[in-house]
């Protein structure tokens, strides 16, 4: 199990201890150089808490501010959030080229360790989301960690890392990278690097095993017009517990229309998600809206 360093603990409690009564925003340097941002509600303590897991050459706050946005919504019904930038990304330490699943995997978990110390925090009520590639390191966490996540929220998750990725960037770049040992990536918004070594985790993880480990409450959200959608019927047959739902938006994409003018999707997801939140984590002081 990782420990966050005295130093981190330190700047926690006395990050939190200047939070006024309103729901409050501050950033957090995590171990390893990891780049965060903790939002706490205007709520009784201990209150429920969500790690949220960005996608793939993303950041914390994600494409159009999907997370932000869902940690303010997250706030309204009591429940603080951790969102941070996996190393390489963002404005966290690292080297993008060094990124593999097992990184990635090893952040989020610095996370929860993180979250389950902040004063104020119930380390018994915690939940974790993540979007596309983020929603797969979330599935992983719950399912390495089944009995500290209580509630898990995948938004438009892949299901097959090699697959999908030899879908989305093509078998030349996986030669390239096998011949070269890095291969530089155009992901349309930003460009990165990533060693042979990325290409080489891929095979090391199964998404649906990682999931039937996993007990506790699952929703999984898809776009009626997201390729990954194609996943939602096995991965909500692996799921391990009774509470597990797949929901469809009509017309929605793999980001949720975010960058169409009336972010209507987007909007729906991260109400859909918080109420989620609320009910599996929150208890009745902070019951779904209508």
């Amino acid at each position: 199990m990782q420990i966050m360093t005295a130093a981190v603990v330190i700047a926690l409690i006395a990050a939190f201890s200047a939070f006024p009564a309103a729901a409050a925003e501050t950033a957090l340097t995590l171990d390893g150089g990891i780049a965060a941002t903790l939002v706490t509600p205007d709520a009784p303590r201990p209150f429920p808490a969500v790690i949220m897991l960005h996608g793939l050459g993303s950041n914390r706050d994600e494409v159009g501010n999907l997370f932000l946005d869902a940690a303010d919504a997250l706030a309204e019904r009591g429940i603080a959030s951790l969102r941070f930038d996996f190393r390489g990304f963002g404005k966290s330490d690292g080297d993008t080229g060094a990124f593999t699943l097992e990184r990635q995997n090893q952040d989020a978990l610095t996370a929860l360790e993180a979250l389950a110390a902040t004063p104020g925090v119930d380390a018994k009520r915690i939940g974790v989301m993540g979007f596309s590639f983020g929603a797969a390191a979330a599935i992983e966490l719950a399912g390495a960690q089944p009995d500290r996540i209580g509630a898990l929220v995948t938004w438009a998750p892949v299901g097959d890392y090699r697959a999908d990725m030899l879908d989305s960037m093509g078998p030349a770049i996986f030669r390239r990278a096998a011949r070269d040992g890095i291969v530089g990536i155009d992901l349309g918004w930003r460009t990165l690097a990533l060693k042979q070594a990325f290409f080489d985790s891929l095979d090391r993880h199964d998404l649906p095993a990682a999931l039937a480990r996993y007990p506790g409450a699952f929703l999984t959200i898809n776009g009626s017009d997201d390729p990954y959608l194609k996943y939602a019927p096995a991965l909500l047959q692996a799921a391990a517990g009774q509470d597990k739902r797949a929901l469809v938006i009509p017309g929605g994409d793999h980001m949720f229309n975010v960058y169409q003018p009336s972010r209507s999707s987007a909007a729906e997801v991260i109400g859909i998600t918080a109420d989620q939140f609320a009910r599996t984590l929150a208890g009745p002081a902070y019951s779904p809206s209508k």
